[in-house]
């Protein structure tokens, strides 16, 4: 059984031991954008990622009742 618990500890360990294959690089710019953001364009992005996160909790919270009507007819 230790021989059993060897093995797997050995091919846990390996891809340690070896390191890793592919090196990951992130993706830094190191000159400024391109096109300068507007304060037009900044504005809608923050409306359209405030919408995208916070509608659908908007929406449950907005029909609470309903649901919980549901959920009570479907109890009995």
């Amino acid at each position: 059984m230790s021989g059993l618990l060897r093995g797997i500890a050995r091919i846990r360990t390996s891809p340690v031991l070896r390191g890793s294959a592919v090196t990951q690089r992130a993706n830094i710019a190191t000159r400024p954008a391109k096109d300068a953001v507007g304060p037009a364009e900044t504005a809608i992005g923050l409306m359209v990622f405030s919408l995208a996160i916070l509608g659908p909790a908007g929406w449950v919270l907005a029909n609470l009742e309903n649901y919980k009507k549901k959920g009570s007819a479907d109890s009995e």
